[in-house]
């Protein structure tokens, strides 16, 4: 709706196609409203010629002040000449005498986003919109307009819940928090469907049993510690390597890393905080900093150990480090941190980095 200026943003259009492609979700036809500009002016035009609109001069009115209908073709003109500003509005009709001079045109010559989407849904004879319950407020002036057009072909609308709480929500800001398309997608298709078989499922899933019909219109609110606890499911349904290529590695064992922590976390962002912290170099200026050098000086040298008991084994026996002593400066030493998942957890999947790791 690039034609509505006022409300117009930036750079919106290429975000809206970025999130539609993230969802896997094919689209037929995309276009700018302002491509179809003359289209616009032209339809407008039609219904002036036609007795259905007029020339108005009330252009800070959100009516005509009832003088302007009876403009005619000599004083059109010397409105332009003269370059006095001027919008185009319906007139009033006996099919709905509640739509009196609403706008159509506006003085630069562009189309409102309800004269706009009323041709643009009727030139691509759109059967059915999806919408909020106030987005679908104009819809009976967009059919009276069609109709005064000539179009009569029908158009469902299905009303959708409203989020009352999303004023600092978006899908954007969603997925810069670590929420993944799929548990956005799960999550948004329980908003008010009481008819779900399971409440963690797939796209291709939902698709054999959604129906809009059973969607209610009362308004919802969205809840983010559920949506957090679907998003950790579904991370935890995805194949390891896949995971492992958002934290920019292509690697199982790092997707099932990851994974580890997804019994405290739930988001790719936390996740991701957490992948960094191990392969990020070691800060050795703390409490622990000379046992963490002394652990890398003998892992640097000690032999390959699949197994973690068996590395700890060696550690103990080259060191005078008991096993209570190196906990600490060992977790600190593979993981950046004091606290977490127990080593022998972590270890199976950082054993092949553990020269990178442990410095």
């Amino acid at each position: 709706a690039d034609t509505d200026k006022e409300h117009n943003i930036e750079g919106k259009d290429t975000e809206i196609m970025q999130i539609l492609e993230k969802f896997a979700i094919e689209r037929d036809l995309v276009y700018h409203q302002s491509e179809h500009l003359n289209i616009h002016q032209t339809l407008a035009i039609r219904l002036l010629q036609e007795g259905k609109a007029f020339i108005c001069e009330c252009v800070s009115q959100s009516r005509c002040k009832g003088t302007c209908e009876t403009l005619n073709a000599e004083g059109y003109q010397s409105l332009k000449a003269q370059g006095n500003p001027f919008v185009i509005r319906l007139k009033q009709s006996s099919d709905a005498p509640e739509i009196d001079s609403v706008l159509i045109m506006r003085t630069d010559n562009t189309p409102t986003h309800t004269f706009a989407s009323a041709c643009d849904d009727m030139l691509s004879n759109i059967d059915t919109i999806i919408e909020t319950e106030e987005q679908l407020n104009d819809m009976p002036l967009q059919r009276h307009i069609k109709a005064m057009l000539g179009y009569d072909e029908p158009t469902h609308c299905v009303a959708l819940p409203t989020l009352s709480n999303s004023e600092d929500v978006s899908i954007q800001w969603l997925f810069e928090e670590g929420f993944i398309p799929d548990a956005i997608l799960n999550y948004l298709l329980l908003l008010g469907n009481s008819h779900v078989p399971q409440e963690i499922f797939t796209l291709p899933e939902a698709i054999e049993w959604f129906n809009l019909d059973a969607v209610s219109r009362n308004d919802v609110r969205l809840d983010i510690e559920k949506l957090r606890l679907i998003n950790r499911e579904h991370l935890k349904m995805m194949d390891d390597k896949t995971l492992s290529k958002l934290f920019g590695f292509a690697d199982a064992d790092i997707g099932r890393l990851a994974k580890v922590y997804l019994d405290a976390f739930s988001t790719l962002k936390e996740l991701d905080t957490k992948i960094k912290r191990i392969f990020a170099p070691k800060n050795f200026d703390n409490a622990w900093g000379e046992s963490m050098r002394t652990l890398e000086s003998i892992i640097m040298e000690a032999p390959a150990f699949d197994d973690f008991n068996a590395l700890v084994q060696h550690i103990t026996q080259t060191s005078t480090l008991t096993e209570e002593q190196l906990d600490t400066p060992l977790r600190l030493l593979l993981t950046g941190e004091e606290t977490g998942p127990e080593l022998w957890t972590i270890y199976p999947y950082i054993k092949s980095y553990l020269l990178e790791v442990a410095s």
